[in-house]
């Protein structure tokens, strides 16, 4: 396996040998079930899913998933994440339980979560305009300025930069390293901040290019 599914706790900091004030992010990252096993002759691909262990209450369980985790002989989940297989990789058995000791120390690890929503948001805050003169009668402090040609094309380009819902959109951090792994409490200290808020869920794989 080379990922987990986790739940952002919040910021805190440590401090390491030197003296030195580490901030570091803490992570629930597991107990995650394995709930089904994807392979090339049925599905096309090499998968494992995985089922976040928490407790959830029965009237918030479909009919459909509900039939899916009894075929796995499994309580429902509330949530679900596919994390491939390379070729030549051993998937875990169903109903196996994997625990943030798959990760060590030091280890490099993405981090993939939705970031805060801010809602409805202008140019200067959601892309960091500049903004007008704010003096001798401007009337244009917050404003993006022109945004087009008038002669020609006389359109406004797709993909301009313009106010629209700010966040709410997955993001991934790189690289982030672990500074500790509390495998009994399954806890990850990653180095650094990270995007969505506290309780948010969040996807832990191991690092392509660290």
């Amino acid at each position: 396996m080379n990922g987990l599914i986790g739940k952002k706790i919040g910021m805190t900091q440590i401090f390491m040998e030197d003296g030195e004030a580490l901030p570091v992010t803490l992570i629930q990252a597991g107990p995650c079930v394995v709930v089904q096993k994807k392979d090339t002759e049925t599905d096309g691909y090499n998968a494992v899913q995985l089922g976040l262990v928490e407790k959830i209450a029965a009237r918030r369980v479909t009919k459909a998933r509900r039939g899916h985790f009894e075929k796995a002989g499994l309580p429902p989940c509330r949530i679900l994440r596919e994390f491939r297989l390379s070729e030549g990789d051993e998937a875990p058995a169903v109903g196996e339980t994997i625990s943030a000791d798959l990760f060590a120390e030091n280890d490099l690890v993405d981090i993939t979560a939705k970031t805060r929503g801010r809602g409805f948001a202008g140019v200067m805050k959601r892309h960091k305009f500049g903004g007008g003169k704010a003096t001798h009668g401007s009337m244009h402090h917050r404003q993006p300025g022109s945004i087009g040609q008038s002669a020609y094309p006389s359109r406004v380009f797709k993909g301009m930069r313009g106010p629209g819902h700010m966040g709410d959109k997955f993001r991934t951090s790189k690289n982030m390293r672990i500074v500790k792994v509390d495998a009994e409490n399954n806890i990850l200290f990653l180095k650094g901040s990270l995007p969505g808020a506290p309780n948010g869920y969040l996807i832990i794989k191991r690092s392509r290019k660290g």
